[in-house]
């Protein structure tokens, strides 16, 4: 049995991952869709579920923690005024997944993640 598996190696070493995990998120926050394969997408989904409902109340705690996740100071920025403008009355799903299909080289399934509106 595989107990306490929270979150998918995706092939890479863990600071690789977490890099290619914080421009994904990074990249979503800044362009509001991106499109990746469909594991990443439930990782990145993870990720910026969390850092939204922390930006909910602008303290310095949780600018300080979007400031340590996100590479970007627009990025941060961006967080904010979404969070306050059009998350402000929203309790979770934030993003959404829809597929795409799969991708002509080695078949990964291949998905278009954005932010609801």
């Amino acid at each position: 049995m595989i107990h306490g598996i929270k979150q998918r190696k995706l092939g890479m070493f863990s600071s690789y991952r977490m890099s290619v995990l914080r421009n994904l998120t990074t990249s979503l926050i800044i362009n509001g869709k991106i499109e990746t394969t469909e594991a990443k997408a439930r990782e990145v989904k993870k990720i910026v579920e969390k850092i939204i409902t922390a930006a909910k109340d602008d303290t310095l705690a949780s600018r300080r923690k979007a400031y340590s996740l996100l590479f970007k100071k627009e990025a941060v920025s961006k967080l904010f005024e979404l969070a306050k403008n059009d998350y402000a009355e929203r309790n979770g799903g934030y993003t959404r997944i829809l597929k795409i299909g799969l991708r002509r080289g080695d078949n990964a399934k291949i998905v278009l993640i954005e932010l609801v509106k």
